[in-house]
């Protein structure tokens, strides 16, 4: 990193010690109200859950398990074993959820209100939410309130009391991450997901397969995973199941993508009729009523696993020359027709039917929506990523949207700076207020060609957090200038470290290492 660079980040952090005691609010993302005090309480080393009065009854323990990981983070494996005496202890937390109702939908109610109070006997903060996936974010800023004091040996709560009331701009706060270039184990996968909740993002886009390697067990049609890299290198439907319910018990929707009609190759492997020939791959075969099989096929085993509403059906980068250089496919084309194009919308369009008979909505890249988006189905979303200007085109023709413009929110860019993926708006020369409903959120992505096991997180973190507070965030509470943000990124950014997350320094390119010897709040 150039020593200038170096500089204006040392400056920006200088101060964060004295920050922090002249009172900055250390959450990340910022909440959308805020009111705190001066007084410093200790939370019980057997800090207690009290769920009495509330309707929600934790059948399947979501919020005790939730609990159990919160007092795990604030505690950070530190030995507590300090005098309380004398002390003002925080005892407990009171947990009022409202709704009896515990499925993950689309736009299930986040939001939350955190009271912590500075007196009382005994002192219980207490968390109110609709939802206990409202309660979940609850605990997250809870637990980013806490630290370790390491003269008395205890675990800290500065600036009682707090009042935080709480809720995401936006439904759709997205992380994609790409298996079909390289292998993500079961455990890497589940990582990921924890530190997702960290920072508030809702949406595992899970790209399944690609040209390279097709890793998923698909029943249907067992010979699909011939594709796969090696015989070790895949994924069962329990697997999938269990990375599904894993997430789903943290607040996490699990979208899973498969690509077509192109980015196939792999697909032909154990059955070489999905592919034009055997040296012209990919796009799958449009002229092959056994292509549409294989698509309902999966499509059916999705259903029984993937209980989001959405099911991404690619749409992206199709080189259709293998069409019309095949003979049989040109020749099925001319009975049909239809030249390459009309083929390609034909394609997607089927796919779509498929989706839909399934009980899905579908998600397309946005090259769909640049062709015939006058064709797609209303239930479409379209998911920007070449660049700007296609997300207020896509609300224009009453479609939904997802933004992912590649220059600020594609983590493989390791040029794109975080200051980028902060100031990236969704709602860029968008006005009007129905419009803007009508996009769902973000997404930041994580392509799989350069990362692997490891290297996914320091690739990720920080720069997805930037994009999260964009996302969670009331657009009156961002920063205007990310510099204003550095010192307390900077802070998340080491809390993400204490917990295990291999968070990269803010200084520099992606995935980058230390420059020097230094504090971590200083890199």
């Amino acid at each position: 990193m150039a020593p200038a660079l170096r500089l204006v980040l040392a400056l920006a952090l200088i101060g964060c010690c004295a920050a922090a005691a002249a009172g900055r609010v250390d959450l990340w993302p910022m909440p959308a109200s805020v009111s705190r005090g001066a007084k410093t309480l200790y939370v019980a080393k057997d800090l207690r859950l009290s769920t009495a009065g509330s309707a929600y009854a934790d059948g399947k323990a979501i919020l005790a398990d939730a609990f159990r990981r919160m007092l795990a983070v604030v505690q950070m494996d530190h030995a507590v074993n300090g005098s309380y005496r004398g002390l003002p202890v925080l005892q407990g937390v009171r947990v009022s959820v409202h709704s009896m109702d515990d499925e993950l939908k689309f736009g299930v109610d986040e939001s939350y209100k955190l009271t912590v109070p500075a007196a009382g006997n005994p002192i219980y903060a207490q968390i109110e939410a609709q939802t206990v996936y409202g309660a979940l974010h609850a605990f997250e800023t809870f637990s980013q309130l806490c630290y370790f004091d390491f003269t008395l040996g205890i675990t800290g709560l500065h600036s009682a009391p707090w009042t935080i009331i709480d809720k995401p701009r936006f439904p759709y706060r997205g992380l994609l991450i790409d298996t079909g270039r390289h292998y993500l184990p079961v455990p890497v996968i589940k990582g990921v997901i924890d530190s997702m909740t960290y920072s508030k993002l809702n949406v595992l886009h899970w790209h399944i397969v690609d040209e390279q390697s097709f890793p998923l067990d698909i029943p249907s049609y067992p010979k699909l995973s011939n594709g796969a890299y090696s015989y070790s290198e895949k994924y069962t439907m329990n697997d999938a199941l269990d990375i599904v319910q894993y997430a789903e018990r943290r607040g996490v929707n699990v979208l899973a993508e498969i690509d077509v009609p192109g980015h196939t190759r792999s697909w032909g492997i154990g059955y070489p009729a999905l592919s034009p020939s055997a040296t012209c791959q990919q796009p799958l075969d449009v002229s092959n009523e056994f292509t549409f099989k294989v698509i309902d096929g999966i499509l059916s085993d999705f259903s029984k696993v993937f209980k989001f509403k959405f099911v991404h059906l690619g749409g992206d980068e199709v080189d259709t020359s293998c069409w019309t250089t095949t003979p049989r496919i040109k020749t099925w084309l001319i009975q049909h027709g239809m030249n390459e194009s009309d083929a390609y919308s034909y394609f997607v369009l089927r796919a779509q039917k498929i989706a839909i008979s399934h009980g899905y909505d579908i998600i397309n890249w946005e090259e769909t929506f640049n062709n015939f988006g006058d064709k797609l189905d209303r239930k479409t979303v379209v998911h920007n990523w070449l660049g700007g200007g296609v997300a207020e085109k896509v609300v224009s023709a009453g479609l939904r949207c997802i933004v992912s413009n590649q220059d600020k929110w594609y983590l493989d860019h390791l040029d794109a700076l975080w200051q980028g993926f902060y100031m990236n708006e969704p709602l860029t020369n968008i006005s009007n207020p129905e419009q803007q409903k009508l996009i769902l959120g973000g997404e930041v992505c994580m392509w799989g060609e350069h990362i692997d096991a490891s290297d996914i997180q320091q690739t990720i973190w920080p720069r997805a957090a930037a994009a999260a507070e964009r996302l969670w965030t009331p657009i009156e509470k961002l920063a205007k200038d990310p510099s204003a943000v550095t010192a307390r990124l900077a802070h998340f950014r080491c809390l993400l470290n204490e917990r295990g997350v291999a968070a990269a320094p803010l200084a520099g390119y992606g995935r980058t290492a230390p420059s020097e010897p230094d504090s971590c709040i200083r890199q």
